[in-house]
């Protein structure tokens, strides 16, 4: 093949597709939608709060009306005494969000067995804190009935809250902080990119050969390079386009982000709970006020751990090995997806022959959330070995360690087949871009591939 023809088509591919429209569009698009979307969330997890629920109550059981105390969201109104049935049907009408029925005492089981009506299903943190008032109701009349002096006091003394601290020992003794669901986050957003890019970008390739096949472009193409230089050049050049919106992407986005951010943070914090945001703090709401922000990472709670830990992540190594696998699993792909579009004549023939292609990428993408779990099972192993699931798979495993052994001989195994599928897609793909007005078969891409 020659090389400086490659580079020419490279060129003409990459040139062809950052100038349309919808890349300049998607490249501007999609910062802004993620950016606006993460600062959404934010916003709205930090500043909104729930609308206030009257909750009526009938307490049968005489021990739970003192714990049922009224918060910002939740206001009890005791009803004890009326009929629940009443009450139950006619809610709207009183004024009633919803109906707690705590039928008598079940003095022999030492519990009761309450019932919460509404006319619309309340959230799940409501009825989550209803559920533990209960309990806590329950648990003090158990301690109660014991008749023992100050076992209150003995439960809460002997109840503890043990916080693990997970560290990573490097072969020299090295220790460091380690957190397993950062490095799922990590390991899922490197999997869904992989996973995303392979697939749309591969798509790209397919439809680029379909759209010069059927604009007969191809054959004066052809007639100038050779059909093999013509694939690699056209995967080649679709590949700088994903890498350089990748980058845009990643450059605005943290750009937006990282502006928004700062004008919106002390006016998020300012409007965000006291009680909430101090516990994510790791402080009491009496200690807001001396909290100094800026010196966050330096101080001795929760968030500052998880920042010193995110410090310890080798980026640069993940990264790497990242772009490696992204790499050589696109051009695995794309060179498939290139096969495809030559022996098809239209978009609507290839449904049936990316269904191989589309499997393995599902099949990947489904054990890489369990790779999340257990990233050193056996299905999690073999599926960072097989070359069709890898780059997704074990990327996924990345974070959490992975023995260099096994990135090498993964990584052999995925480029090796990369060369065997480029090769024999490039002899489908020489045939197939000039074949016209015929359906191709599965024994007409044998065919092909038995041919010198």
């Amino acid at each position: 093949m020659n090389l400086h023809t490659i580079g020419i088509i490279i060129k003409r591919e990459y040139l062809n597709k950052v100038k349309k429209k919808s890349f300049l569009v998607t490249t501007l698009l999609v910062p802004i939608l993620v950016a606006g979307l993460t600062i959404g969330v934010m916003a709205v997890m930090m500043t909104t709060k729930e609308k206030t629920k009257t909750i009526a109550v009938v307490d049968g059981s005489g021990i739970v009306m003192p714990y049922l105390e009224n918060t910002e969201t939740i206001h009890y109104v005791d009803c004890t005494g009326q009929a629940p049935d009443s009450v139950k049907l006619h809610m709207p009408e009183l004024g009633y969000d919803g109906l707690l029925n705590i039928p008598e005492l079940d003095v022999e089981g030492k519990t009761i067995h309450p019932d919460l009506y509404s006319p619309k299903p309340l959230g799940m943190d409501m009825t989550d804190n209803i559920s533990n008032r209960l309990d806590k109701a329950v648990e003090d009349y158990r301690i109660a009935s014991y008749g023992i002096e100050d076992l209150d006091k003995i439960m809460k003394e002997v109840k503890s809250d043990v916080r693990l601290r997970t560290y990573t020992v490097s072969e020299s003794g090295e220790e460091k902080a380690s957190e397993a669901g950062v490095y799922s986050i990590i390991s899922m957003v490197l999997g869904i990119i992989i996973f995303m890019f392979v697939t749309l970008f591969g798509s790209m390739v397919m439809s680029a050969v379909i759209e010069e096949k059927q604009s007969r472009v191809v054959e004066v193409l052809v007639s100038s390079v050779k059909s093999t230089e013509l694939m690699f050049g056209k995967i080649i050049g679709i590949a700088l386009v994903a890498i350089t919106q990748f980058l845009l992407w990643i450059l605005l986005s943290g750009a937006i982000i990282g502006i928004a951010g700062g004008v919106l943070k002390d006016r998020l914090i300012s409007q965000a709970d006291p009680v909430e945001l101090a516990q994510s703090l790791g402080v009491s709401p009496d200690q807001l006020d001396t909290v100094d922000l800026s010196q966050l990472a330096g101080s001795g709670n929760e968030i500052a751990s998880t920042l010193d830990m995110i410090h310890g992540i080798p980026f640069a190594k993940i990264i790497i090995i990242f772009l490696v696998f992204f790499l050589f699993g696109y051009l695995l792909y794309a060179s498939l997806f290139a096969a495809i579009g030559s022996a098809v004549e239209n978009a609507e023939d290839t449904q049936q022959l990316q269904i191989p292609l589309t499997v393995p990428l599902m099949l990947a993408y489904i054990i890489a959330l369990y790779a999340f779990k257990a990233p050193d099972s056996s299905i999690a192993f073999w599926a960072s070995m097989f070359p069709f699931t890898s780059p997704i798979v074990m990327i996924a495993r990345l974070p959490f360690g992975v023995p260099g052994w096994e990135i090498a001989v993964s990584l052999g195994l995925l480029i090796l087949t990369f060369i065997v599928c480029a090769w024999a897609s490039a002899k489908i793909y020489k045939v197939g871009i000039m074949m016209f007005g015929k359906k191709s078969t599965w024994k007409d891409h044998w065919n092909r591939l038995k041919q010198k």
